[in-house]
Parts: structure tokens; sequence; C-alpha cells
């Protein structure tokens, strides 16, 4: 059986339960109908499902059992408001939607008498209230991912006691055949190496094209300086032209978005316009319109901390240096453009720098459809950490970042790495670490 928040997360998940057979509430249809308008990608979902539950029932009444189709699939139907013995509305003492669901779980339960019921829902509460009424409850596994330590690896390599002679070489001459450093063992495209011999040690990263690895400069983006050898991985993956999509994952204050908005920057004249956008999570799960003012008022909190990371840098010159009036003229002239994510998602992403932060509050399908919309000469930067969830329905190995890490991995126009160090402030380290 299945919940609201399954199918607004895939809409095609009635699809992938194998042989199994699925059952859909009809107060689930009920909830469905008030998310069908709308530009959002809940709004997407719940209109793909209706459409997809009527051809599947084109020949059928729904409440009766009906193929789905392809080959070994099962049955579906839908299961109106039941009258049990055993009541959720009166066992929590409060009458709503998800009580009705359960109700609809305990009125399975005695129609398939002998068959295992299951309630699938990414609504953590929703399973617990299901398991204290011995109804069994999971979350959705279709597209999560498995070995999300395995993420954290992604992008990097440490190698110790390296031959000083190999990295000698790769001072002087700036490059050397991988296969004579790492030998003929598959190599990761884009992946970074931090190179250590007794005495010495280099950064330098995999060049598949050419199967060389190759050193790696720490270089400067708008005055911005990386500070450690993850950010200089981060900048020199943002500034390589032949990267055309990378994800940076971390913790607040490690500098994800300020090195891609002065990456972004340093590429100003490379691209017509830079967009810096993050989805909108309202406080306590409200819509917006909660919020006073008008729509401009509304979403300048959610904004802010990107118009930060814009101060910082422009305050890296004087405001008399041409480096700070260009900012003013960029913001001036929409060349760089700070909005929320659903103002751009329709837009056309051709010859566009695209900067997604907090990109761990996006679904795997909104990440899919940003990145589809990429047209010639477009580069796309994911910032975020997969640990730091603010939407109800998503967790570290469902999320769209980590999605995308996962899924893109050793192609060789992506590249990720994950910051480790905060560098925010020494007060800010110490409430990472410490509390």
């Amino acid at each position: 059986m299945l919940d609201t928040s399954v199918i607004l997360f895939a809409h095609n998940s009635i699809m992938n339960f194998a042989e199994h057979d699925v059952v859909i509430p009809i107060t689930v249809l009920e909830e469905l109908d008030q998310f069908k308008k709308g530009n959002d990608t809940k709004n997407f979902e719940a209109r793909e499902f209706i459409r997809l539950l009527d051809d599947l029932s084109k020949d059928h009444m729904i409440h009766d059992w009906t193929p789905l189709n392809g080959k070994g699939k099962g049955h579906f139907k839908v299961l109106m408001n039941p009258e049990n013995k055993l009541n959720a509305n009166d066992i929590f003492g409060e009458e709503k939607n998800d009580h009705k669901i359960l109700n609809a779980a305990l009125s399975l339960q005695q129609s398939e008498a002998g068959r295992k019921v299951i309630l699938v829902s990414k609504d953590i509460n929703l399973r617990l209230k299901a398991k204290s009424l011995e109804i069994a409850a999971e979350d959705y596994e279709t597209g999560k991912i498995k070995n999300i330590s395995e993420l954290e690896n992604t992008g990097k390599r440490v190698i110790e006691d390296a031959n000083p002679d190999f990295i000698n070489e790769l001072y002087d001459v700036g490059s050397i055949d991988a296969s004579k450093f790492l030998g003929e063992k598959q190599k990761e495209p884009n992946t970074f190496y931090i190179i250590k011999s007794q005495n010495k040690s280099v950064l330098s990263y995999y060049n598949s094209e050419a199967n060389q690895l190759e050193k790696i400069e720490k270089k400067t983006a708008y005055n911005v300086k990386p500070k450690n050898a993850e950010q200089t991985f981060a900048l020199h993956a943002i500034l390589n032209p032949a990267i055309k999509l990378v994800s940076i994952q971390g913790v607040a204050g490690t500098g994800k978005t300020l090195l891609a908005l002065a990456g972004a920057l340093e590429q100003r004249s490379e691209f017509k316009q830079i967009f810096l956008a993050r989805p909108i999570v309202p406080l306590s799960n409200k819509d917006i319109g909660y919020l006073p003012g008008d729509i401009k008022s509304k979403l300048n909190p959610y904004m802010e901390p990107l118009w930060d990371n814009l101060k910082f840098i422009q305050n890296q010159y004087k405001e008399g240096e041409k480096e700070y009036q260009k900012i003013t003229e960029l913001v001036n002239t929409e060349k760089l453009v700070i909005q929320p994510l659903a103002y751009i998602r329709g837009r056309s992403l051709s010859n566009i720098f695209f900067i997604v932060d907090e990109a761990q509050n996006l679904t795997p399908h909104e990440v899919k459809t940003i990145i589809s919309r990429a047209g010639e000469n477009t580069k796309i930067v994911f910032t975020g950490d997969v640990f730091q969830i603010d939407t109800p329905y998503l967790d570290s190995q469902s999320n769209g970042l980590s999605y995308l890490i996962d899924r893109v991995k050793n192609h060789p126009i992506y590249a990720h790495i994950t910051l480790e160090k905060g560098e925010r402030s020494e007060l800010a380290n110490l409430a990472n670490d410490l509390l």
C-alpha cells in the first residue's frame, strides 16, 4: 500500500514493486487532487500519477484488481474508505487523512488474510504509527543510495609513500603518464590525488582524455584563495572548461557556495549569464504565503545567504576598484541573477553558468530535470550537504545530490569533491566539531 508521500516523490513508483500487488487508498487520490495545480515538482508528480492511473484503468474499474503493464508485474487497485472494528481515528484521538490511510491498511489485512500487507511511506511518523498498530511499514527504497559512506570517498584519493621521482617529475614537467604511476588498474576520470612521499607532496588530477596525472596549481578566483587541498580541487573543477558538471559536498562553512560563485565570476566572460539558485524550503513546512509583504519580501530571507557570499567576494576589493564595480554592474544588468530555483527551473539553460545551492533538498527527479535542460556551453555546479536535509520526505540516501553523485561518478565531464575542513572561522569549527 502506497501513501501520498511516495507518489509525490516518484509518480511511477506504482510500477516498481516487481510481481507484488499494489494498493492505493482513495484518501491518497483525494490528497493528490490538492497537489495537481502548480509548477513545483510535487505538482508535476501528482498530475503524472493521475494520468498514469487513468491510462492503466481505462478498461477496468479502479476498485477491482487491475494488471500493471509489463512482464512480471502484479496488479493494483484503489481501496475505498473501509469500516473496521479497529479505528485509527479513535486510537490516536484525531480524524485525519493519515489515519484514514492506516484504516485502509487495517482493512486490507482483514480482507487479504494470509498475505503480507506492507505500508510504504516516506513519512517516518506515519510508519511509526503503522508499526504501533502492527502494520508492517517500510520506506520507499527505489533509487536510494545503499552505501552512503562511499560518497565521501568519491572524487579524491590519497597516495602515501610515493616514489619521490614521480613527485619531482610532476613538479618539473607538470604531468606524467598515469599508467606509469597508477599502473593499468581502472582509473576514474577527474579523480583528484594527494600524492605524498616522506619529504614532499603534490596535488594532481587524472585527465582521462590524455591518460595523464596533471599537477594542480593553487589558483585564485576573483581574489578568493583556496585554503586547503579539497578547496583547491573544487576550484580546479569549477574552472576547468572540460568539466561541465560539478558537485561539491560538505558541511556548513567549508566554502562550497563561495568557491562556486567566485569561480563563476572569474569566468564571467565565457558565459552569457550566471544563475545562482536554491530551493525554497519554508520553515515548519508552511508555504511562503504565510510570510508578510510582497513576493520579493517573502523570498529575501531564503536568498540572503547567497547575497552574503556575493558581498563577501565583492568586499575583497575597495569600492573604487573595477572588480567591485563589475559585480554591481553584473547584478544591475541581470548578468548575475540570484533567485529561487522555482523561478529558473523552466528557463532555457544555454550559455549559462548555473549554481544550485542546497541541492540536498531536491529530489532525484528535480536534479535530472535541471541537468536535462542544459544547452550548449552551460556548466552546472551543485552544492550541498547530504546529511543536512530540510525537506520532510528526503534523507541522506534518497535526496537528489546523493543520487547525482552516485549515478554520474566516473563520467569524463563530471567531477565531485567533498570539502572536509570548515574555513569560516575557529568559532564555527568549534561548533561543527564539539557541539
